[in-house]
């Protein structure tokens, strides 16, 4: 345990070092105009280069990562099937789809699934 414990705190000190010395030595200026600036190609930009972003797009980019991250939580629970009792998997598997529906109809009651707004 011991050993276990000054084994984290010497890489909690190590990283603490790496973290300072990487802080000295940047030479990062967030007042330079150029790097603030949009580049295309080293041309001035013909029109606004910060255009809004879409907070729709952004919605359903993030409702996709939210099935996507859903997938992966239901493919190890078919994996699971024969090495589990069959009322408790069914039961476990029921309540998860369950939730996912009634995340699945609150989104679409709240018009977010509609592409044209």
């Amino acid at each position: 345990m011991n050993l276990l414990l000054m084994l984290s705190m010497i890489m909690i000190i190590i990283s603490n070092i790496l973290m300072m010395i990487s802080f000295i030595l940047s030479k990062k200026s967030f007042l330079d105009r150029e790097k603030c600036s949009p580049f295309e190609c080293g041309f001035d930009p013909k029109s606004l280069a910060r255009i809004p972003f879409s907070l729709h797009f952004f919605l359903i980019t993030m409702i996709f990562l939210i099935f996507d991250v859903e997938i992966a939580l239901i493919f190890p629970m078919i994996s699971t099937f024969m090495m589990v009792n069959f009322l408790t998997w069914f039961k476990v598997i029921s309540f998860f789809i369950i939730i996912l529906l009634i995340g699945l109809y609150h989104e679409w009651n709240q018009n977010m699934l509609n592409w044209v707004n």
